[in-house]
């Protein structure tokens, strides 16, 4: 009590000094004022500076030394600063009523700004925190996939409504409940308004709870154009990196509303899928001889099958006393059935496709560009520039290989081609 007596006592002693020398009393309690706002000042900027200068500068050298990264993300949220603020701020709080005892009108606006100050100042704490969180959780490899940034933005939000809610209170004279009540009355044009965010703030939920989306997906949204990796989850929007490293930006709740393919079942099975068709002329497909039996047996893969096959075919032909001068009656080998299971030979054979999956070598129902030949297995390499590779690897060879079985490839005439038959035709 006494120290305050003191302080009122120094606060006064430049408006008794002007006084005594004959200075307006109105003048001497203004020029008083303005000195002492502007010692206040001056003793406010010291303060700051020190503590700048030598707690922030402490608690750098402190987290320096520490293992965990936590306090290293607390400085680049700017933490330290923002508590160093406290100490300034309580200065000013308290000898501030004291220079301005005189005047309460400039007393009654200052303790407003002032709680707005410390609100403010709150919410940038809690932000920070936040932030230093989010960043940490980041580096730890179990929330690498979640997504952290929706998350920390849905908290800012509450954090920054319960703010305004001081704020208004602080601003009206009304208490924070009657505010309340009144949001809760305009809760109709507020949800128009914040329609998108709370969209994005549902879907945002689904999202990870459902676990629909990761962060480092791989992800097509053919209606937004997006190809690519996911980088970044938030409450509005989801961010996309394409493999041409362009990035799109999709609504957060289109998600949840429309339909995409996601491919981390691909990318954390054994195997990614290799599907695809080669077309063969219709009219290439023929009985197999003996003699063209003879010249495919020279073909290692296939060479144990023709032999047990045949042995078979003959067998039952012979037992049911089939005509075989005529190559169509009973049972027969044709060249396509014997380049499929040449197909489905080479596939097992193959370094890089996977035994334990599927492999099969089907042929679909003809069509107008001939016999779709589907090959269907999974390449032990997931990586696309590998997969692509074993891909090509594998139908170079079944492609060179169809003329051995006297099979032809389908392709749409070219204008060589009829050219050449025009020329043949002269």
């Amino acid at each position: 009590m006494q120290v305050r007596e003191g302080l009122k006592d120094g606060i006064v002693f430049f408006e008794k000094l002007f006084k005594r020398h004959g200075m307006n009393e109105v003048l001497a309690e203004y020029m008083n004022m303005l000195i002492n706002l502007v010692i206040l000042t001056l003793v406010v900027i010291g303060v700051n500076y020190l503590i700048k200068r030598f707690i922030i500068g402490t608690f750098k050298t402190f987290t320096n030394k520490t293992k965990t990264t936590f306090d290293d993300f607390l400085i680049k949220s700017n933490f330290p600063r923002y508590v160093g603020r406290i100490v300034p701020l309580y200065i000013v709080y308290y000898f501030f009523p004291l220079i301005f005892s005189e005047f309460p009108r400039t007393l009654e606006i200052f303790y407003k700004l002032f709680n707005i100050y410390v609100v403010i100042l709150v919410v940038w704490i809690f932000r920070s925190i936040i932030r230093t969180t989010r960043n940490y959780l980041k580096t730890r490899p179990s929330f690498n996939d979640k997504p952290l940034e929706s998350f920390s933005q849905v908290i800012m939000i509450f954090i920054w409504l319960i703010g305004i809610m001081f704020i208004f209170s602080e601003l009206t004279g009304k208490s924070v409940i009657g505010f309340a009540i009144s949001l809760g009355a305009a809760s109709a044009v507020i949800l128009l308004i914040f329609k998108d965010t709370i969209l994005g703030f549902v879907a945002s939920i689904q999202v990870s709870v459902n676990d629909i989306v990761r962060i480092g997906d791989w992800i097509t949204f053919e209606k937004y154009g997006a190809d690519g990796t996911v980088t970044e989850i938030n409450l509005a929007t989801v961010r996309v990196q394409n493999w041409d490293n362009t990035f799109t930006t999709i609504p957060t709740y289109s998600l949840i509303s429309d339909s995409f393919q996601n491919w981390r079942g691909m990318l954390e099975s054994p195997g990614r899928r290799i599907k695809r068709s080669i077309y063969i002329k219709q009219n290439s497909v023929k009985f197999l001889t003996p003699e063209d039996l003879k010249k495919l047996k020279n073909i290692s893969l296939i060479s144990p099958y023709l032999e047990n096959r045949q042995a078979e075919i003959n067998k039952y032909n012979e037992s049911h006393n089939i005509d075989k001068s005529l190559l169509i009656n009973g049972r027969n080998q044709t060249n396509l059935g014997v380049f499929r299971k040449y197909a489905d030979s080479y596939l097992h054979e193959h370094s890089a496709v996977h035994k334990e999956m599927y492999i099969i070598v089907r042929h679909q129902a003809p069509t107008a560009q001939g016999i779709p030949l589907e090959i269907l297995c999974f390449s032990k390499d997931k990586r696309w520039e590998n997969f692509e590779y074993i891909s090509a690897d594998i139908f170079d060879h079944l492609i060179a290989a169809i003329p051995y079985f006297g099979l032809q490839l389908f392709e749409n005439p070219s204008g060589d081609d009829v050219r050449a038959v025009l020329e043949s035709i002269k």
